[in-house]
């Protein structure tokens, strides 16, 4: 199975499943993108990649 490209989207959903959250994520190829960094969306419930710009929403499963 092939990874997604890392920064293609603007808005990702994910839910608790997928955390830790991180951008990228750990099914994105990561040799085009930025470093990896950690966002604390389980207290926010929405965050923003400041590499990026991707907006991540927690979502119900």
């Amino acid at each position: 199975m092939s990874k997604e490209l890392a920064n293609a989207q603007k808005v990702y959903y994910v839910t608790k499943k997928d955390l830790p959250l991180s951008c990228p994520t750990d099914d994105m190829t990561l040799w085009n993108s930025h470093p990896k960094v950690y966002m604390p969306i389980a207290k926010l419930g929405e965050v923003m990649c400041e590499y990026c710009g991707a907006k991540y929403i927690l979502k119900d499963e």
